[in-house]
């Protein structure tokens, strides 16, 4: 499996404010990006694959609806992780 325990609770400490803190808006984003990235390069080997690809335009949308609800509430959390993350805008 792509996704273990112990590789969420390290995203989790990184981004988030502890392992444990799985509800903070930066520690979802990061995990969305960490999800959207391993799809993305599933995408590249299977083209036709279309269950992936519904799959990754859902987890899209949503990392984009928990970043404008972050850019929302907070800008200065919001320009923090999209520079962590190194994702445009």
């Amino acid at each position: 499996m792509y996704l273990t325990k112990e590789k969420k609770e390290e995203i989790f400490a990184q981004y988030g404010k502890s392992a444990k803190d799985t509800g903070s808006a930066e520690g979802q984003i990061a995990l969305f990006t960490y999800r959207i990235q391993h799809l993305t390069e599933l995408m590249k080997q299977n083209k036709k694959d279309q269950v992936s690809e519904r799959a990754l335009v859902g987890l899209v949308g949503k990392r984009r609806r928990m970043l404008d609800y972050l850019k929302k509430e907070d800008i200065e959390r919001y320009r923090a992780i999209i520079k962590q993350l190194n994702l445009r805008k």
